[in-house]
């Protein structure tokens, strides 16, 4: 996140999006990282790029992304969070 701004990167929404909310669109991404009007296309490049590494999947022609192979083959399932803080990523309410 930057401060200055009080923006992050396009990824970063991504990823959220994709684990809490099972599904990524371009203008959700927009809004989430609180990006400035115009960035549309940047985001379809990130898009379109997670794509390529297996970070996201597209089963439709919508312009709706859904958590890919990598994500959801990351690891955070069966893991052991008894030590972690009450407001770490395993509070989440993750969509998948």
């Amino acid at each position: 996140m930057c401060r200055e701004t009080n923006r992050e990167p396009a990824w970063v929404s991504a990823i959220r999006l994709a684990m809490l909310e099972g599904h990524v669109t371009v203008e959700a991404v927009i809004e989430e990282a609180n990006l400035v009007a115009g960035r549309e296309r940047t985001v379809e490049d990130v898009l379109e790029t997670m794509l390529d590494r297996n970070l996201l999947a597209n089963p439709g022609a919508d312009g709706v992304y859904v958590p890919g192979p990598v994500l959801l083959e990351s690891g955070r399932f069966e893991q052991n969070f008894d030590q972690a803080s009450d407001g770490g990523a395993h509070r989440w309410n993750s969509a998948v």
